[in-house]
């Protein structure tokens, strides 16, 4: 584009939004003055596209969720009406030109990813309620082509790996901030970490969930070599981030990072992978041999939800009276009763949570429980997808989990440079975090979770691909 046409547009569009103001001024009507932030964000696409998604990268943890009822749709603010236009944007892209990374598109986490997408549209035909699923999966695939495929065109520079950690680090300290002041204005109680994160967070199992995700980034930033104002930064992030995974009382996030940390270990010492799955079949087989022992023993357990970090720590295991984690066994329970009725397309994407009522028994409910069954999922990426999209919805999750280890690791081994394996290897550490919080929860719905999910799947797939070591392995 000539520099002529290009200031032609910068002097428009600044006319037009001092125009569009004095109009919305005048008349009282105050929603015009969105159309010039609508119209730069527009233009922002077409001209820097890039910009436009570091934009959203660095808005996404402190966006607003509005709900309307009226429609059951809620919407995230500014991020996914941005994310929407940059997918259609792509669309019509495609349809013009013909364009697109084939490399990428070959890659097997990527075709994982189309394979899911295609299995739900299917599943699609046959929902409960198609209107509900129609809106799940549009959703996903606006999550999908910007945070996973426009990032990684973007991840062929090193530096923006980089940076892409900084934009959502930082916001996402900011809400940890404001979350951590209104705790304090309730004396930090356990039944006050549920919603002081609101309107950020919806409430602290997402918000736990995604500061977790971040952990093994922020521990990269401290230890890696930088300038002094730089660590210092990262340190004060770093402390940040800690207080606020402690302070959200989300036992599932602490679990997470405990896995994050064994994982890495295991990667780091190379520990053999066949003698790991033999030992861990082997200590399956000996859970279930003494299941029934196992079950009395958690019985005993009744430790309930607590301020005391060290009581709430011992909760996790109590399935007798603790009522977070009897209402998880009544859904999971719910959920499998729904798969046996569908066992192969399921009830529809993002249907569980309008269907599970009538599948529930008396005797599992438990005091948050609902007759109406209005209360959210699964509570699980595993559980979830099985009721709603049958047996080969889970089995795609679980090989999308799968590849997202291997080629993670791989790219952590093979990259150029150790400052690209340990960029490759916090983005696996940070999926393991998510996908073992995955096993109590399910976030991918929310832009703040799939933000981060599919921006280190980028990171994996671009490092495995453009930034992999000529002779396979790198000396370290």
């Amino acid at each position: 584009m000539s520099k002529q046409l290009t200031n032609g547009l910068i002097y428009g569009g600044g006319v037009l939004f001092l125009l569009i103001n004095a109009v919305a001024i005048v008349t009282e009507t105050y929603l015009l003055m969105a159309v010039p932030f609508a119209l730069a964000a527009v233009a922002a696409a077409f001209l820097h596209l890039d910009k436009l998604m570091f934009f959203v990268v660095f808005a996404t943890p402190l966006s607003v969720t509005i709900t309307d009822k009226s429609f059951n749709l809620g919407l995230s603010l500014p991020t996914e009406p941005l994310l929407a236009g940059i997918t259609a944007l792509l669309f019509f892209r495609f349809i013009q030109k013909g364009e697109v990374d084939l490399k990428v598109l070959r890659h097997p986490i990527t075709v994982s990813i189309l394979a899911t997408i295609t299995w739900m549209v299917i599943t699609t035909i046959y929902s409960e309620r198609p209107d509900v699923s129609i809106k799940y999966v549009v959703a996903r695939i606006w999550f999908v082509v910007p945070f996973f495929y426009v990032l990684s065109q973007m991840f062929k520079k090193e530096r923006n790996i980089r940076l892409f950690y900084w934009l959502f680090l930082i916001p996402l300290c900011v809400a940890g901030l404001y979350t951590m002041y209104q705790h304090a204005g309730n004396g930090f109680s356990k039944e006050s970490s549920v919603w002081v994160m609101y309107p950020l967070f919806k409430e602290h199992t997402s918000y736990g969930a995604v500061l977790a995700m971040f952990f093994p980034i922020s521990v990269y930033l401290v230890l890696r070599k930088a300038e002094v104002w730089v660590r210092a930064s990262a340190l004060f992030l770093f402390v940040v981030l800690t207080a606020a995974i402690v302070l959200s009382f989300t036992r599932a996030a602490w679990i997470s990072i405990a896995g994050a940390g064994v994982v890495w270990l295991l990667i780091r010492y190379r520990v053999n992978f066949t003698a790991l799955v033999i030992a861990a079949l082997i200590g399956l087989s000996m859970l279930y041999g003494y299941r029934e022992q196992l079950f009395m023993k958690l019985e005993k357990n009744e430790q309930v939800s607590s301020d005391d970090i060290g009581e709430h720590v011992q909760s996790i295991s109590n399935v007798s009276t603790d009522a977070s984690n009897l209402e998880r066994i009544n859904r999971w329970t719910s959920a499998y009763r729904m798969w046996s009725e569908r066992p192969h397309v399921g009830w529809g994407p993002g249907v569980y949570m309008f269907e599970y009522a009538p599948f529930q028994k008396p005797h599992e409910k438990t005091i948050i429980s609902t007759n109406a069954g209005n209360r959210g999922n699964a509570h699980s990426e595993y559980i979830g997808p099985l009721a709603e999209q049958g047996w080969p919805g889970l089995l795609l999750v679980i090989v999308f989990v799968t590849f997202l280890m291997v080629w993670g690791i791989r790219a952590y081994r093979r990259a150029i440079n150790n400052d690209l394996g340990y960029l490759a290897i916090c983005a696996t550490l940070g999926l393991v975090t998510y996908f073992t919080h995955g096993f109590l929860n399910n976030f991918l719905d929310m832009d703040k979770a799939a933000a981060p999910v599919f921006g280190f799947t980028a990171v994996i797939v671009s490092i495995d691909l453009f930034f992999r070591h000529p002779s396979g392995l790198r000396q370290r």
